[in-house]
């Protein structure tokens, strides 16, 4: 990213899936297609915070590696401060997978789902170096933290369907 605004301390970087389904009942599952009509919910792939002003961009693969079964600690980010991403939620009570997930893990959206996904980064300058946020901080955290200090952002939406039927 280029331009940011004067005064700027430190950058925030959230990435964040709108089409999530509400519920997991029909995910994944080979009889039937998650319906387009089932209500949708943000669902957080990514929250990072104290990205020290002076870096401008985020190497590819720097803030995942593949899966992690149960989960990532939020205290390895090699910029900034890793806050926990939803599949924390998710993936609770799955004794493979269940665990804290903290930093970047990419899309994956069903693959019987009805409808494409748009994924949502964005970019948010602001007027602190830190917002003192622990790792492993949590999106209402986030939100709380950042409110008054937030000077300009920009954002940019992938989109994304793992159903053959969508591609």
């Amino acid at each position: 990213w280029i331009g940011a605004p004067d005064g700027t301390q430190s950058f925030v970087v959230t990435c964040i899936d709108h089409d999530c389904p509400s519920a997991p009942d029909d995910v994944n599952q080979p009889d039937r297609e998650v319906p387009a009509t089932l209500p949708r919910v943000d669902f957080t792939h990514w929250l990072l915070a104290d990205i020290p002003a002076s870096v401008s961009d985020i190497a590819e693969g720097s803030h995942s590696d593949g899966v992690t079964p149960r989960g990532k600690d939020a205290a390895v980010a090699p910029i900034g401060v890793h806050g926990q991403n939803d599949y924390t939620g998710w993936f609770a009570g799955d004794p493979d997978l269940e665990g804290e997930w903290n930093g970047y893990d990419g899309s994956a959206p069903p693959w019987n789902d009805s409808i494409v996904h748009h994924y949502e980064f964005t970019v948010f300058a602001v007027d602190v170096a830190s917002l003192g946020l622990e790792p492993g901080f949590t999106r209402d955290e986030l939100t709380a933290a950042i409110d008054g200090h937030i000077l300009d952002s920009a954002s940019i939406v992938g989109v994304y369907a793992s159903n053959p039927r969508l591609h």
